[in-house]
C-alpha cells in the first residue's frame, strides 16, 4: 500500500472534524469539552502507556534522543530568525515561531502505528516524550518574556509533559500497569487518537493573521520544508536505523499541534494568527508527509 494511501484515513478523519464543526451544526462548545477531555484524560493516557511500554537501552535510545534534540534545536533557531529577518512585532513572533517546532502529537502516533505497528507507535511515543519539554520550554519561554506569564507554572500545568515525565519514571524503574488497568489504559488511548485528529479538524480556522503573510510563510516553510531536511541529516549522521530514521522523519514533518493556539490565547498573543498557521500547515502536511515518506522509502 503506497504511503499516500496509508495517511489519508487520518486526513480523512480531520475532515470529518470540519465538516462537523462547519457543516453539520455541532458547537464550538461541544468540542472544547473535547478537546479538553483528550487533552486531560484520553491523550496523557495513550503517552503513559506508550511510553512505559517502550524499551529502554541506552546506546539505541540516546542516538534517537540526540536526533530529537538537534531537530527541536534547529527549529526554534530557524523560526527565531523570523525576528530579525522579517522585524516583525516581538509578541507577533513569539505567537507564531512556536508553529515552526511544535508538532501534533496525535496525527503523529497514529500515523506511526499506520507506517510502523505497535513499534512505530513505541519509537514515536520516545521521540515525543522526549521532545514534549523541550518544545513547551521554547514556547512558553517567548510568550512569557513578552505577556508576563510563568514558564515554570505553564509547564507545571501540562498534562503532557506530566504523563511523559511519570511514564519514563516508572520504566525506568521496572514498573508495569496491572492487567485491568493496563486494558483501561488502552482503551483510553484508542479513544484519544481518532477523537484527537477530529478535534484538530474541528479547530482549523481561516480567520486572522491580516499583514503576517511573510510571517507565516515564513513558518510553514520551517516546519514542513527545512526540519525535515534536518532530520534526514541528523539520522544519516548518527546512523539511525531504519524503522527510527522514518519516524524521525515523520516526527519532523508533522503540522503543528493545535495546543499552540490555545497556549497562544492563555497567555495574551495572537491566537487568531496561530489559528491560520495551524490550519494552513495542517492543510499542506496532507501532501507533504506523504512526500518526506516516500523520500525515505
Amino acid at each position: 500500500m503506497s504511503v499516500a494511501l496509508l495517511v489519508l484515513p487520518d486526513f480523512l478523519l480531520v475532515a470529518l472534524g470540519w465538516a462537523l464543526r462547519h457543516r453539520l451544526g455541532y458547537s464550538r462548545d461541544f468540542f472544547a469539552g473535547t478537546e479538553r477531555l483528550v487533552y486531560f484524560v484520553l491523550f496523557p493516557a495513550l503517552l503513559f502507556q506508550s511510553v512505559l511500554r517502550t524499551p529502554i537501552s541506552a546506546g539505541s535510545a540516546l542516538l534517537l534522543l540526540q536526533a530529537t534534540a538537534l531537530v527541536i534545536v534547529v527549529g526554534v533557531l530557524l523560526a527565531w530568525l523570523a525576528l530579525p529577518a522579517l522585524r516583525c512585532a516581538p509578541m507577533a513572533h513569539a505567537s507564531a515561531a512556536q508553529c515552526g517546532y511544535r508538532f501534533n502529537t496525535y496525527i503523529g502516533l497514529a500515523l506511526a502505528a499506520s507506517l510502523g505497528g505497535p513499534q512505530g507507535q513505541s519509537t514515536m511515543a520516545l521521540i515525543v516524550g522526549f521532545a514534549v519539554p523541550m518544545a513547551n520550554v521554547a514556547a512558553v519561554y517567548a510568550l512569557a518574556r513578552h505577556g508576563g506569564g510563568n514558564v515554570f507554572k505553564e509547564l507545571l500545568r501540562n498534562p503532557l509533559l506530566l504523563a511523559t515525565l511519570l511514564g519514563l519514571a516508572c520504566n525506568l524503574a521496572g514498573l508495569s500497569l496491572p492487567g485491568p488497568v493496563d486494558t483501561v489504559f488502552s482503551r483510553l488511548g484508542a479513544a484519544a487518537l481518532a477523537l484527537g485528529i477530529i478535534c484538530v479538524g474541528a479547530s482549523l480556522s481561516w480567520e486572522g493573521g491580516r499583514g503576517q503573510g511573510k510571517l507565516i510563510a515564513w513558518m510553514i516553510v520551517v516546519k514542513l520544508l527545512l526540519l525535515p531536511t534536518v532530520a534526514l541529516g541528523a539520522a544519516a549522521l548518527l546512523g539511525l536505523p531504519p524503522l527510527e530514521s522514518r519516524m524521525l522523519l515523520l516526527f519532523a514533518a508533522l503540522p503543528t499541534a493545535s495546543a499552540a493556539y490555545v497556549l497562544a490565547m492563555r497567555m495574551g498573543g495572537d491566537g487568531r494568527m496561530v489559528a491560520v498557521l495551524i490550519s494552513l500547515g495542517t492543510l499542506l502536511s496532507a501532501a507533504t508527509i506523504p512526500f518526506w515518506l516516500m523520500v525515505t522509502g
